[in-house]
């Protein structure tokens, strides 16, 4: 502190030494505290030395003796090294908490990117299907223009080339009015809060006979069965029915074997009608069975060449059985082949 001996002994208390502050904190609570506890420990305080200069200390005290006898014993260690430890770890404390903050905000911001990543893609996706629905719409006009014109000119006095090249128009204007079927609905599904359901009395059994009948015309050479179990009328949409037959049937020729046939099955009974369509031939893929119904996804590996699918039939099958209140599952092996069941309630 740079004093001698003889400058403090008899000459100084010990407070003197003390800067103002802790001479005010020595009255007020270092003295109190020791004359109830008898004792104080830890107590960092600052002294001041000949310059003037403060440095930190720690103190312990102990008071014995009364009246005339009381004596504290006071043990001062410099504290320089404690304190620069304390100092850097409230910087290393504030430093961690600004780093912490700083990644608070990254994160926020990252998800705020994100979040508007994914505005910008859902809006991208519906304006997307709005075109589909809007585009789909308008061809439908050209369409039946193609189809009344094939057909005029094959009712016409005309060779056999001109009227194979007209019946292969009007095929492929089906084909093409099908699939846009298929993406009007595909948007009504999606955009328009769910396909619709226009129930009323059909004959399930008649109805799938029928488009079998569609079927083999679109299918020549394939071998289709019908089953029918139980009798009586339902009440349901027929013409979302047909499309439930015929697009899982379809499904059944692209992917099913060839030289096997399908079987149908139309079930009647007392609160549910039943359609299942069975192929025979390689399993659905275990990974693509959880995303068998979603849109636009079809077993690239296993379909045809020439196949002119968009992968639309299973999903909007299960939109159709939906709209019932019915549901849609399948089973797939390679030893029993593949069944797709749809369960639709009769009220």
């Amino acid at each position: 502190m740079g004093f001698a001996a003889d400058e403090l002994v008899g000459c100084k208390r010990w407070q003197d030494l003390m800067t103002v502050g802790c001479r005010i904190f020595h009255q007020t609570h270092w003295m109190p505290l020791m004359q109830i506890q008898g004792s104080v420990a830890e107590v960092q305080l600052e002294f001041a030395n000949r310059k003037g200069d403060t440095f930190p200390v720690l103190v312990n005290g102990k008071q014995r003796g009364t009246g005339d006898q009381l004596r504290h014993d006071i043990a001062v260690f410099v504290a320089n090294d404690r304190r620069k430890y304390e100092r850097e770890l409230l910087t290393a404390r504030r430093r961690a908490e600004e780093l912490l903050e700083s990644e608070r905000k990254a994160q926020s911001a990252l998800a705020e990117a994100l979040r508007q990543q994914e505005q910008q893609t859902f809006q991208r996706a519906v304006l997307a299907e709005q075109l589909i629905g809007i585009v789909s719409h308008d061809l439908r006009t050209p369409l039946h223009a193609v189809a009344l014109g094939a057909s005029l000119l094959a009712a016409g006095d005309v060779t056999a080339a001109q009227a194979r090249t007209a019946g292969r128009i009007s095929s492929a204007a089906q084909r093409a009015n099908r699939l846009i079927a298929d993406l009007l609905d595909f948007t009504q599904a999606r955009l328009g809060g769910g396909l619709r359901a226009q129930r009323s009395e059909l004959d399930l059994h008649a109805l799938v006979a029928d488009c079998i009948e569609e079927l083999k015309l679109a299918w020549p050479g394939r071998a289709v069965r019908h089953e029918t179990h139980g009798s009586g009328t339902s009440l349901a949409d027929a013409d979302r029915l047909a499309q439930v037959v015929t697009n899982l049937a379809s499904n059944a020729m692209t992917y099913g074997a060839p030289e096997r046939p399908i079987t149908i099955s139309s079930l009647i009974g007392a609160s549910e009608l039943t359609i299942q369509v069975h192929n025979l031939g390689p399993p659905i893929p275990e990974e693509l069975l959880p995303h068998l119904f979603e849109p636009l996804r079809r077993g690239e590996q296993q379909v045809k060449r020439g196949s002119r699918s968009v992968g639309l039939g299973l999903y909007i099958v299960e939109q159709i059985a939906t709209a019932h209140g019915g549901a849609v599952r399948v089973r797939s092996s390679a030893d029993e082949g593949t069944t797709f069941v749809v369960t639709i309630p009769t009220p």
